[in-house]
């Protein structure tokens, strides 16, 4: 279990590779990659016009979010037979079609991974420190959480 906060980009193929490397009992790696976007969800600017995300900057707790970040991925283990688990969120600011997140997870069946991956990211989406900050030709504005992230996470909670 391997869990990152950084500014840096990183190379999602060699991430995913890594996780199964030398191991012959995996038998799936499932993967989810984030990027920025520059759709026009970020804020009204007139009579129901929005304007495109020109960037978004990230920002986060050190230490904090990393323990976080590695909670998730440690209840993900409790409830799957999985392998291997690769967390990296990047922090600072990104432009659109930069990488922000990469969740993949290694384990003997795909239905396994696949699971724990949407887990992964539901939570990281909802439990994780991050605050986000996108700028858009009216200006900036830091966004809230989503109703439909609270709701994805609220499929994984147990009774």
């Amino acid at each position: 279990m391997s869990v990152s906060v950084q500014e840096a980009d990183f190379d999602a193929g060699a991430e995913i590779a890594a996780l199964s490397a030398g191991r012959e009992d995996v038998g799936a790696v499932a993967s989810f990659v984030g990027l920025v976007r520059a759709d026009k969800q970020a804020e009204k600017v007139g009579a129901g016009d929005t304007a495109p995300v020109q960037a978004m900057t990230l920002e986060h707790y050190p230490g904090m979010t990393e323990k976080a970040l590695e909670a998730i991925a440690a209840e993900a283990r409790g409830r799957w037979d999985i392998f291997g688990v690769r967390v990296i969120h990047r922090v600072g600011r990104l432009l659109p079609g930069d990488r922000i997140v990469l969740v993949a997870v290694a384990s003997a069946h795909r239905g396994e991974a696949f699971a724990a991956c949407e887990f992964i990211m539901d939570y990281l989406k909802t439990r994780a420190p991050f605050w986000k900050k996108e700028e858009t030709a009216a200006g900036g504005r830091w966004v809230d959480a989503r109703e439909s992230d609270d709701h994805a996470a609220g499929r994984w909670e147990r009774d």
